[in-house]
């Protein structure tokens, strides 16, 4: 009997909560298998085994805790079978070859592929007639309309017949191929037939035959035919197909090269990483290049990044790099703009909201994604589709000690402004304060970034994805503009309209920024609106 114990989970955690408990007495168990999947105060992580065989005894459950050290189950160790190895000369394998075992004959069909889905574009053909499959390896490359997947088979043998082409459709429990496995083959456990000549026969071939891998070698100089599974547990082929990761690519860091779990999610996050689509498809990254030791020059302090600038930073990385930008400048007039803010915010019934540029904008803009419906929209170009939307959610990004947070204030178009000012304060409050909800930074269609308070001319915002255009708000300062004859000191507004140009073209963005400037230059007309 083998104990398998929690292993340790990292610096100073020693304890985890149990969310599923992955296997069951009588279960058959592989090295690197999931057991438990558990959550520390860190992560969600599996817990891959490092013993195999027949499992006699679970001991933690679902929903429960557990300590590093402790037991979570005992295995009851299968007695390896003795490997066997076979050296044949060419004259001996042509006498087994005259010696046909009796065979049997499997069908392999095209399994359920989802709910309503009955059949599949074959883009792809993995095997051919003579090649020799293994269970769980790929047969078929489809394409659904909801995803492209690869078909493992469920039958191994050698390929005698296929019944589908590519560039042809194939249904759901229709035949795919069909394979011969000789009784003998299946009652073998493992056999290998190594070539290597002997001191009588050095110009006889020999012929090598390993479980799990088929290779022919064709004497009289013909090219040899090899087909190789790649080595892991049946748990981590399933995640590979999963994550559509084609497991023969992910190298193993195992023993022998056996793959484990962590070597498939390693390879995913590197794919994701460096791939690159000129059409800005998902999965768009650039590679990041080692920092130098900095201390070699003089001392440093380093300092772990917090939660929000982290995921900042991933996801601002992600905008840049997914949305063709443009930013458009431009100066509102505000000099009539200032005279209402300062006579609405002195209303007695108005105490303690006090009005801001960001207030009228908030107003301003959610009139003006009506006009321009292009701004309050997102794109899907993986189905190449314009999601339009009919509600109008402004975000306001707002500057805190643990970095930038972006509050949404819901159905803007339907407050008037008091109660735009009263909601974006509170929500401000809430961030800088670390009490604002996630329900309050979702479902944004629009983004208003201000800066004006700190100083500035013009900036580049970013546009928050998944929308497609953002405004940036500069210090307002008085500059002599020449009107009827003379120059005449006006409070000028520097605004950066930056816009997702796969959807918004230069004409529309400068229309719509002039509308907004028309709005903020007449606020009396705009008001009685």
């Amino acid at each position: 009997m083998k104990e398998f114990i929690l292993p340790e989970l990292g610096e100073n955690i020693e304890s985890a909560s149990i969310l599923k408990v992955l296997v069951a007495p009588g279960d058959m168990l592989e090295v690197e298998q999931a057991v438990l999947e558990i959550e520390t105060d860190k992560a969600t992580i599996e817990v891959p085994s490092t013993v195999s065989g027949k499992i006699k005894d679970v001991f933690v459950k679902d929903g429960g805790k557990i300590k590093v050290g402790q037991v979570i189950l005992r295995v009851e160790e299968i007695e390896a079978q003795p490997e066997a190895k076979t050296i044949l000369t060419k004259t001996e394998a042509t006498k087994m070859d005259n010696q046909t075992p009796s065979s049997t004959v499997t069908e392999f069909k095209l399994p359920e592929l989802g709910e309503n889905i009955e059949s599949a574009n074959v883009l792809k053909l993995l095997v051919s007639v003579g090649d020799v499959i293994q269970k769980e390896q790929g047969v078929l490359e489809i394409e659904t309309d909801k995803a492209t997947i690869e078909v493992p088979s469920t039958v191994q043998g050698k390929v005698v017949e296929l019944f589908v082409k590519e560039g042809t459709k194939a249904k759901v429990g229709q035949v795919v191929l069909r394979v011969e496995t000789s009784i003998q083959q299946a009652t073998e456990m493992k056999t290998k037939v190594e070539t290597a000549p002997t001191a009588q026969e050095k110009k006889e071939e020999t012929i090598e035959i390993v479980r799990g891998s088929a290779t022919a070698v064709i004497i009289d100089n013909q090219p040899s035919i090899t087909l190789h599974s790649a080595p892991a547990a049946p748990s981590v082929r399933r995640l590979a197909r999963e994550i559509g990761i084609d497991i023969n690519q992910v190298p193993g860091s195992g023993p022998d090269g056996r793959i484990r779990m962590t070597d498939v999610k390693a390879y995913s996050k590197k794919l994701n990483e460096s791939s690159s689509s000129v059409s800005g498809q998902v999965g768009i990254g650039f590679k990041t290049e080692s920092l130098p030791d900095f201390s070699k020059f003089g001392e440093v302090e380093r300092k772990a990044m917090s939660n929000i600038r982290s995921k900042t930073a991933d996801h601002l990385s992600y905008a840049w790099a997914t949305i063709p930008h443009v930013t458009q400048f431009d100066k509102a007039d505000i000099t009539d703009l200032e005279k209402v803010r300062k006579g609405l915010s002195s209303l007695p019934e108005q105490d303690g909201i006090k009005l801001t540029v960001t207030s009228f904008l908030l107003k301003i803009v959610s009139s003006a994604v009506k006009e321009f419906p292009q701004f309050n929209a997102s794109v899907d170009i993986e189905k190449k589709e314009i999601v339009y939307k009919k509600y109008t959610n402004i975000g306001v990004a707002v500057d805190t000690e643990n970095g930038l947070i972006v509050p949404v204030v819901k159905n803007a178009d339907q407050k008037n402004i008091f109660q735009l000012t009263k909601e974006m304060n509170e929500l401000a409050e809430k961030a800088r304060k670390r009490k604002i909800g996630l329900d309050d930074l979702q479902g944004g269609c629009f983004t208003i970034s201000n800066l004006g308070g700190i100083g500035g001319t013009y900036f580049t915002p970013i546009v928050n994805s998944p929308e497609v255009a953002i405004i940036g708000v500069s210090r307002g300062s008085f500059e002599p503009v020449y009107k009827d004859g003379h120059f005449i000191p006006r409070l000028m507004l520097p605004l950066s309209l930056s816009y997702d140009h796969r959807l918004i073209d230069g004409a529309d963005a400068i229309r719509f920024l002039r509308w907004i400037i028309a709005a903020l230059e007449n606020p009396y007309k705009f008001l009685v609106q």
